[in-house]
């Protein structure tokens, strides 16, 4: 076994780029520059925390990074050894990166630093996306976002409707799925959109997927086109953003504000965008609603353009003023929105079901594609969804959740308004399971979000760092914060245990 060597990570506290990004790029630099040799083991977590003297999920984070990117490779006990095969692509990026910087440095006498929000260029892959996916999958945990009630949800008419199908025998369900999904299940939903969301649909235009991401493959391989363009919200839904720069396409930041999308400057950067995505019911992470005057200004933008809208309208049920909102798709005259639904939020996330609605005239292509991905989701859990709804539960189950979140969600913000103070900015949210609270800058400048989410991680609970939400997290002016759940605080007792655990990870 080769012995770790003498390499020592510096790290600049007085720069704006967070800590875990800095130790990615000084061990990048350092095996570009021949100072890490492949197959070479890297200091231990706790012992390179201990060095750095910071949190050891701020470490973890880094070496998770790295791993994804192919530079380390962790093998357990044995410890975590840089790459023994790195590609000659990521030498040879790597070196480019080093004099570009290094010109850089030459020339402006400062650190490099990412791009600014919305630059027309593009958002690049967010390099904290596998500990963010960890972080959301698993065992769930405390305060975790887009996490439902899962003690609340009614497991035994779950459990007895999927064994009736199972026990029914019905060959229909053994065979392979139909790619666009179970027809009940495909006209309960067209049902339930014209009803709750004033989307106007038949099942033909309904396709059922095992998630958003694969949502969005089946929208982007029917209905794009090479090197298109895809507005995203700035601040966005952060795995949504990992997935799409990961196709290839070009991704443009467009700020939101209190109004939601900011569509003038969309246009500004990228006019002729071949996608908008946007969460108009609750933006994901702030929260707020897209304004009327921005629908209409984003409807029309999309039909001058010949684009498309894909609605992310992920958990508009709950709703604690008034009715839920009605639908961007709703004031769609030109069918240029594409909705999207789960089930993840309104059910549990196990169940990997979502679903979209196609305009009319793209039924043929996404259906074509839809066959040849071979993209079925499993009829036997489709079919007991199916009955879910036809029997009652399922409205029965959102009328009680819409209740019993009201509830949690203001025994989470008053525990955290007790333990925090003036410290943490939390306002009542008015949908959603989730929310973002800020943190009000510290003496000593913002607050470093990465690392008390870290520290919030390794305490066992699953919030996350606001700041890595926006396209430019380096920078002093990103807001800092975290974004966490509140549908499973069971009681006043519970909010206030998990908020006085949480404050004692701001200072370390």
């Amino acid at each position: 076994m080769t012995a770790p060597n003498a390499f020592t990570v510096d790290i600049d506290r007085q720069l704006q780029l967070p800590i875990y990004l800095q130790i990615c790029e000084r061990f990048r630099t350092a095996i570009a520059a021949g100072h890490l040799r492949p197959g070479e083991r890297v200091p231990a977590l706790r012992s390179l925390a201990t060095q750095l003297n910071t949190a050891r999920g701020t470490v973890e984070l880094a070496y998770t990074i790295l791993v994804d990117e192919g530079y380390l490779q962790m093998r357990g006990a044995a410890g975590t050894f840089v790459s023994p095969s790195l590609p000659a692509s990521i030498m040879h990026s790597l070196r480019a990166r080093g004099a570009n910087e290094q010109n850089s440095r030459q020339s402006t006498g400062n650190p490099a630093v990412p791009q600014t929000p919305g630059d027309a260029r593009g958002v690049r892959p967010a390099p904290h996306q596998p500990a963010i996916a960890a972080a959301m999958s698993g065992e769930p945990r405390p305060l975790q976002p887009g996490l439902p009630a899962l003690d609340a949800f009614p497991l035994k008419v779950w459990n007895r409707l999927v064994a009736h199908r199972a026990r029914g025998g019905e060959r229909a369900l053994l065979a392979y799925p139909d790619p666009a999904g179970y027809r009940p299940l495909r006209e309960h939903i067209a049902t339930y959109l014209g009803l709750s969301r004033g989307v106007t649909c038949v099942p033909d235009q309904v396709f059922v997927t095992g998630g958003y991401r694969a949502t969005l493959e089946l929208l982007l391989r029917s209905l794009g086109r090479p090197n298109d363009s895809v507005w995203y919200e700035d601040p966005g839904y952060l795995l949504a953003r990992g997935f799409l720069a990961e196709t290839g396409v070009h991704l443009v930041a467009v700020p939101v504000d209190d109004e939601g999308i900011d569509v003038e400057r969309g246009k500004q950067l990228a006019a002729q965008a071949r996608f908008a995505l946007v969460t108009p019911s609750h933006q994901s992470p702030l929260g707020h609603t897209l304004s009327l005057a921005r629908r209409m200004a984003l409807l029309d933008w999309a039909e001058q353009a010949s684009s498309w809208i894909v609605e992310d309208d992920y958990d508009s049920e709950f709703r604690y003023l008034g009715r839920p909102l009605p639908a961007l798709k709703s004031l769609d005259r030109h069918d240029h929105v594409i909705y999207c639904g789960t089930f993840s939020k309104v059910m549990f996330p196990g169940l990997r079901l979502a679903y979209t609605v196609v305009p009319e005239r793209a039924v043929e292509r996404v259906g074509r594609v839809a066959r040849s991905m071979n993209a079925g989701s499993p009829t036997l859990l489709q079919a007991a969804l199916a009955d879910f709804v036809e029997q009652g539960h399922f409205a029965r189950h959102l009328k009680r959740m819409r209740a019993l979140y009201a509830e949690r969600r203001v025994l989470i913000v008053r525990a955290l308004e007790q333990a925090f103070g003036e410290r943490l900015i939390v306002e009542l949210p008015p949908g959603g399971i989730q929310f973002a609270a800020r943190f009000a800058e510290g003496p000593d400048g913002p607050i470093d979000d990465v690392a008390v989410a870290a520290r919030a991680r390794e305490a066992g609970l699953a919030v996350l760092p606001l700041s890595i939400w926006y396209a430019n997290a380096g920078t002093r002016r990103t807001p800092r914060g975290l974004v966490m759940g509140f549908a499973n605080i069971a009681s006043a007792d519970d909010a206030s245990r998990l908020a006085r655990k949480l404050r004692a990870c701001l200072d370390g």
